[in-house]
């Protein structure tokens, strides 16, 4: 025995109306069609279901015992199919983004701000993490993207270019209290002489600069002072305790204090911006949307 749902459908109609046209009619099928149904249904259990006369349609005892039953199964599995539908619109209206904490605080702001206006019945999550945990939380399922420099694509996980920075010299400002911060351009060789302060030289960032600073200048400082954030760096130079490379996206956060940024050139050197998302997970129009707003934002936020 295999009754399909369609066949509990028909039968449910016919019992409630006891009237084979009209519970054709509200079926949507012919009435030729909703017999069939009921035939097979009633040769798979073998008994007859309904009694029929010219002028109605009644179930019989068998008929009655299986009524309940089946009105049962389909309340339920129309329920459960509300429910997930349900779900499933949240999930699609829902959009949880992963990202490393000086690009949650300092570019994603204004990336949310023009997405939510025009995207109003979207509803952002935002979590902010040190980079291992954004790729954690995204392969576990618990971010929809992550945001950062993933300089490898991790297992299971598809990583998408969505924006540029290029590295530049963070140093203490010279200028008045209300000068806004200069954003010009220097050769790596004004670093030569610099009093350098940077991030631990595992950091993955870090061994890109060290790698150019060690290219353009010969320069290895492995006794330099170090810190973990990009925010404590730039606070720490405000204060004159050295000059720091970072990518040109910490830029917001630089004019939030009183240092100097200039762009190095000869070479200037360029890092990828990544997101990263579930390899085969499904890209909903949400997502589509605000990689779209990320991308269009990021060009603007990198000068």
């Amino acid at each position: 025995m295999n009754l399909s749902t369609r066949q509990m459908r028909a039968f449910l109609q016919v019992a409630r109306l006891g009237n084979f046209t009209r519970a054709a009619e509200q079926a949507h099928i012919t009435q030729a069609g909703l017999s069939i149904l009921i035939r097979e249904m009633e040769r798979q259990l073998g008994c007859r279901l309904f009694d029929r006369t010219t002028r109605v349609v009644t179930l019989t005892p068998p008929g009655r015992r299986l009524l309940p039953v089946v009105e049962r199964l389909v309340t339920d599995l129309d329920d459960v199919a509300a429910q997930l539908g349900a779900e499933g619109d949240a999930a699609r209206q829902t959009l949880r983004i992963a990202a490393t904490p000086l690009v949650s605080s300092h570019l994603l702001p204004q990336v949310f701000t023009t997405f939510r206006q025009a995207h109003p019945q979207v509803s952002l999550r935002l979590f902010d993490a040190d980079l291992r945990d954004v790729e954690a939380m995204v392969a576990a399922g618990d971010a929809d993207m992550g945001l950062g420099f993933f300089f490898k694509a991790a297992a299971g996980l598809a990583r998408t270019p969505v924006g540029r920075f290029h590295l530049m010299r963070v140093a203490a400002s010279t200028g008045e209290a209300d000068e806004a911060p200069a954003i010009g351009t220097a050769p790596w060789s004004a670093l030569r002489t610099a009093e350098l302060i940077g991030l631990p030289p595992g950091n993955p960032i870090q061994k890109v600069i060290d790698e150019h600073l060690v290219a353009t200048i010969g320069r290895a400082d492995a006794q330099r002072p170090t810190f973990n954030f990009f925010g404590t760096l730039i606070s720490m130079v405000e204060a004159g305790f050295g000059t720091a490379v970072m990518p040109t996206f910490a830029l917001a956060a630089c004019r939030r204090h009183r240092v100097r940024t200039d762009v190095l050139v000869k070479p200037k050197v360029g890092l990828d911006f990544y997101r990263i998302a579930k390899r085969g997970a499904h890209e909903t129009e949400a997502m589509q949307a605000f990689v779209a707003t990320l991308e269009k934002a990021l060009p603007a936020l990198s000068r």
